[in-house]
């Protein structure tokens, strides 16, 4: 019976149907919904879910599936707070599990972001949430409305930690910004950093969903070992190495400036932030079950400084 796939022809959800048919899984895309709301609370998303005009033709999309994993949603990390993100991030999550415990699915891999942990120094697997702007409150409620909201159904929450892929746009800025003179990393440069590769994170949602055994409800995407230096450096940069008593007083004004601004600019802040001081992650399940999955970052980020030097060469 068949892996089925919301958003599968995204970023993410293209290289999860890549490697699953790579697996040699039977595997199908199937259409989200597109979904607004101005629901804030987890209670009320769960019950706007439960009387939404959608969840009937959405169960009837994820019947005979054994595996279905939401690769959908809308990754805006710069975007205010908007009935759009909140219906892509939040109420499609609660949709999705009571239509997928309504089908018999087995199990649900739900695709979220490590940023519904915000900027604690490290990240982990547990439930503990630092949220920090509108796109990642919407993410954390997206993974809240899951926690035990429907019974008989084995929920996965997969935090992606910051993904590359040679062609997203992301990825270009970010090869872009390491050849520039705004390469820069708080001293010492050896802070370690969660940049990984779309492609190392398609294989681990591969991983769990052929898991034999129990998954925990919330797992997070294993490292690729990058530092702040070493990711700057693979992308084609020579970062400059700036004290942290400095790059802490900046940010703390451009943070204050953004929330005066209504956020607006936290987003930004944060890549920012990450490019400095990266973030650490503890080890996790994936560890202790002895999975591994192939490091492919650097190579990625190797072919796109290769792009940009050949974008300007060709100007």
């Amino acid at each position: 019976m068949p892996w089925l796939i919301l958003g599968a022809t995204g970023f993410v959800g293209s290289a999860v149907m890549h490697a699953a048919e790579a697996a040699g899984l039977d595997v199908a895309a199937i259409s989200a919904p597109r979904l607004t709301s101005n629901a804030t609370t987890v209670v009320e998303l769960i019950a706007e879910a439960a009387d939404h005009p959608a969840l009937a033709e959405l169960t009837a999309a994820v019947a005979g599936g054994t595996v279905v994993v939401n690769a959908a949603g809308l990754a805006a990390p710069r975007s205010g707070d908007t009935p759009q993100l909140r219906g892509a991030n939040s109420l499609l999550p609660a949709l999705l599990a009571q239509a997928c415990a309504a089908a018999g699915v087995d199990r649900l891999i739900h695709l979220s972001s490590a940023a519904v942990q915000g900027q604690r120094d490290v990240l982990d697997e547990s439930f503990e949430l630092a949220p920090f702007s509108p796109y990642s409150r919407s993410k954390a409620l997206g993974e809240q409305t899951l926690r035990g909201a429907v019974a008989g159904l084995s929920t996965v929450v997969l935090r992606a930690t910051s993904v590359q892929g040679l062609d997203r746009p992301t990825t270009t800025a970010l090869a872009k910004l390491a050849g520039s003179p705004l390469a820069s990393v708080a001293a010492p440069g050896t802070a370690a950093t969660p940049v990984t590769s779309v492609e190392s994170l398609a294989d681990f949602v591969v991983q769990i969903g052929t898991f034999e055994g129990s998954v925990p409800a919330v797992v997070l995407q294993p490292s690729e070992g990058m530092t702040v230096r070493s990711v700057l450096e693979a992308a084609g940069g020579t970062p400059i190495v700036l004290p942290r008593r400095l790059c802490r007083v900046l940010l703390r004004v451009g943070y204050a400036v953004s929330a005066a601004a209504g956020e607006r600019l936290h987003g930004s802040l944060r890549r920012v932030e990450l490019m400095w001081f990266g973030q650490a992650q503890e080890t996790g399940w994936s560890d202790t079950h002895g999975i591994r999955v192939e490091h492919r970052v650097s190579g990625v980020l190797e072919k796109a400084a290769s792009r940009r030097r050949q974008g300007r060469a060709g100007r």
